[in-house]
């Protein structure tokens, strides 16, 4: 359906249809829409009205539908539809849908989905329900177009034909032999450059790219994203193609390991439903322990600060410098974090890059802090003429705050990867509170030693 015609349809005529019960004008109109729009619209539906606008859809586009669905959506559809309606959407959903649906709604659900759904595709999805989270095998689908090697153009065009409208891509093709085994690929384009009588094997590239069932699903995408492939084969350990995973599939994945780090990186722990839909108490819950462990860490700051309360007695100008100090080597800090957390998401950082990354931050560190230092001394020096040491140990700090944090900020990322952790817990609000720690003791190490204060 073309956006402008997606332009004219009014969602509140829709829902007025829906009201005045005008189901024959509704169902006119929800066919000209694209399923994910329909979706969308039944989603803002009361329970009553769902069913009623869900079931006027036609078999196949019901099933569309259904696959866009919310798992709270799909549910009570689910627990207000017949056996036999529910049988067919099972069948006329993709497994990789039909998996991801499975996996959200309760146990007792699912035995009756399963119940409803024929033999074989029952067996897939049992299969693909056993593949571990966030694997290869758990976002891959099994509809897919595999040909042999001894098919010619025109034979392997039939073939297309008589299967493709249970494929999700059929751009694409995989050539496997007797066994399943994956032996190369071939797209329509090479089929269609080349003569009917052609065989397979004379045009395939037997350089494939693929993955294993049990790899994490982030180096899917990482290989789809670097080798700009609309889909990518899946093997089993013997090298037998069980399922492919299309780029549709990446992007759902890239959407969820991208929130996921943001609420990371935010220091909350991630949450599976959209925000409208989660609870006041689950929020709180996501929130609450890491609030606590940085409320708890930075009682090390305030350790710090009463160690040195002689020091600031003694010269109380010292404290109004602290909050610029422990912002400034703070804000450093997740500069450099962000960055280096950005590169080994998409790839252009590794472990073993460390050293490289550590030296550049440095330097990065070294200009970044003289030019913070310079501007300060001269402002400091205007707003405080005849405190000139004390501007000095202010700058001074400032200097070696900004080094120390973007070597901080860069490392511990990598510390965090190296240790088999997601490197975006250590974001900016960790950070932050390390190198506060640790400016406050520079600074307050530095005054000692120009000031000859105590301790």
């Amino acid at each position: 359906m073309s956006v402008e015609a997606m332009e004219n349809i009014d969602v509140d005529e829709l829902s007025r249809l829906a009201d005045e019960k005008k189901y024959r004008q509704l169902k006119n109109l929800l066919l000209e829409m694209n399923s994910v729009d329909i979706a969308a619209f039944i989603e803002d539906l009361d329970s009553e009205r769902t069913v009623v606008v869900f079931r006027m859809l036609p078999k196949d586009l019901a099933a569309e539908v259904f696959a866009e669905l919310s798992s709270e959506k799909d549910m009570h559809i689910i627990n207000s539809i017949t056996d036999r309606e529910l049988s067919d959407i099972m069948e006329d959903l993709y497994v990789d849908d039909a998996v991801d649906m499975l996996e959200e709604l309760p146990a007792i659900v699912v035995r009756r989905v399963l119940k409803n759904t024929k033999t074989d595709t029952r067996k897939l999805i049992n299969q693909f329900l056993n593949y571990p989270e966030n694997s290869a095998g758990s976002i891959m689908t099994a509809e897919y177009i595999g040909l042999k090697e001894s098919m010619t153009v025109e034979e392997s065009f039939a073939y297309i034909r008589k299967h493709g409208i249970d494929s999700e891509t059929i751009y694409t093709c995989y050539v496997t032999d007797a066994e399943r085994r994956l032996n190369g690929v071939v797209t329509v384009k090479d089929l269609l450059m080349n003569p009917y009588e052609t065989t397979v094997s004379e045009i395939m590239d037997t350089h494939v790219l693929k993955v294993t069932t049990t790899q994490d699903q982030e180096e899917v995408v990482d290989m789809m994203s670097r080798y700009d492939l609309l889909s990518l084969p899946v093997v089993d350990s013997e090298n037998r193609l069980v399922g492919i995973v299309t780029v549709d599939d990446a992007m759902e994945v890239m959407e969820e390991e991208a929130t996921e780090d943001f609420e990371k990186m935010a220091a909350m722990l991630p949450s599976e439903k959209p925000y409208l839909k989660t609870s006041v108490l689950q929020l709180a819950k996501n929130r609450i322990p890491w609030l606590l462990i940085l409320m708890l860490s930075s009682t090390i700051s305030g350790a710090i600060l009463v160690y040195y309360e002689n020091a600031f007695a003694a010269l109380p100008l010292l404290v109004s410098f602290v909050p610029m100090l422990m912002d400034t080597g703070g804000n450093c800090g997740g500069q450099s974090s962000t960055t280096i957390i950005r590169g080994m998401a998409v790839g252009d950082i590794e472990p073993s890059d460390i050293l490289q990354v550590v030296w550049k931050e440095i330097r990065v560190g070294i200009v970044a802090g003289a030019v913070l230092a310079i501007v300060n001394f001269v402002r400091l020096m205007i707003q405080y003429p005849g405190n000139t040491m004390i501007c000095v140990t202010v700058v001074i700090s400032i200097f070696i705050t900004v080094i120390v944090a973007k070597t901080i900020g860069c490392t511990l990322p990598i510390g965090a990867k190296v240790l088999r952790l997601d490197p975006a817990i250590m974001a900016s609000p960790m950070i932050t509170t390390i190198v506060d720690a640790v400016s406050l003791m520079v600074y307050f190490g530095m005054a000692s030693r120009l000031l000859e204060l105590a301790a």
